[in-house]
């Protein structure tokens, strides 16, 4: 009952602030609040829990970040950060060799302060990758040199374009304890170059996202600083036990239909103490798409977010309902 409350002195407001806003895509978004109903009861199914409403177990645990009792340097591998030499082999081969470590405690991949020039890269089990205060990855601009990979089975076929999709910056598909943290260092995803091929319809495949972890348990990012991503900023698709926690991500406001932070048909999800400003949308709930996300029957569930800051919206499924 609470919840209902809220949400209708939310719509009133919403309404009462219809007449002074003059972006037309706002005026799209508060047109979706009538839905609102509708949406309560599938976030309500679905247990996710926005701002302290509801239970929220998930963020109540938080895994310890111990040492690794392994660590190896970017530098190691002859990497070099002055933001014109390309390390994607660097990376490739630094994470080659810490998988030897996944079953000795698992290791860290540190990234010391510098401009870190690279294309995509996979992540691997029971790894940490740590970046330091003044370290930024930077996503390589030439589409050409990007891979092209099959669309996930919950989705079938692009939402914006019909082919495949490109390979994200940090990708990680079946993996185990991982973490993604720092010293507030920044991965940036320099998204502009996909923004205007997006926008001049000159993409033959989807845009990637900065991070995207399909199928992968006990996952925690955090202390970081994202900027620029090309679409979605933090991706888990069938994933379980996510913590996602005191982030910064954005991207320009004119950034066509950038997300930050999107669960896919994932569960038992944390979001807390971050900061969000997109283009578009500031956390999307998702279970697939259309469909192929009916059909493969994986709902996102077990979600819990609270204390988030910035500007965007929180959109379940097709509806968004609620400002953040």
């Amino acid at each position: 009952m609470l919840v209902m409350k809220e949400l209708a002195r939310r719509v009133a407001n919403l309404g009462i602030r219809t007449s002074l806003i003059m972006d037309l895509r706002l005026q799209d978004h508060i047109r979706n609040v009538v839905r609102v109903a509708l949406v309560l009861l599938l976030a309500l199914s679905n247990e996710a829990r926005v701002n302290g409403y509801g239970s929220s177990e998930q963020c109540e645990y938080s895994p310890e970040l111990a040492p690794r009792p392994h660590s190896v340097s970017i530098l190691e591998f002859g990497a070099i950060g002055d933001r014109k030499t390309l390390n994607t082999i660097a990376f490739q081969n630094a994470i080659f060799y810490l998988m030897s470590f996944a079953d000795k405690g698992g290791t860290q991949l540190y990234v010391p302060p510098g401009q870190w020039l690279t294309e995509s890269f996979n992540l691997t089990s029971h790894l940490t990758l740590f970046l330091e205060r003044g370290a930024v990855i930077i996503g390589f601009q030439d589409p050409f040199h990007w891979k092209v990979i099959n669309l996930l089975p919950s989705y079938g076929r692009g939402i914006k374009a019909p082919a495949g999709r490109y390979l994200s910056l940090i990708n990680g598909y079946m993996l185990n304890d991982v973490v993604i943290t720092g010293n507030t260092g920044t991965i940036d995803g320099v998204g502009s170059i996909w923004w205007r091929s997006f926008t001049s319809h000159s993409l033959n495949y989807s845009r990637p996202h900065l991070i995207k972890l399909v199928a992968s348990n006990s996952v925690v990012v955090s202390n970081i600083t994202f900027l620029n991503t090309p679409t979605y900023g933090i991706h888990p698709v069938y994933c379980s036990n996510v913590h996602i926690h005191n982030i910064s991500i954005s991207a320009p406001s004119e950034s066509p239909f950038t997300v930050g932070i999107v669960p896919d048909s994932s569960d038992n999800v944390c979001i807390e103490d971050s900061t969000i400003s997109m283009g578009f949308d500031a956390i999307a709930l998702k279970s697939g798409w259309d469909e192929y996300g009916i059909t493969y029957g994986r709902p996102t569930k077990n979600v819990h977010i609270r204390r988030p800051f910035g500007l965007g919206w929180l959109w379940s499924s097709c509806s968004r309902f609620q400002r953040i």
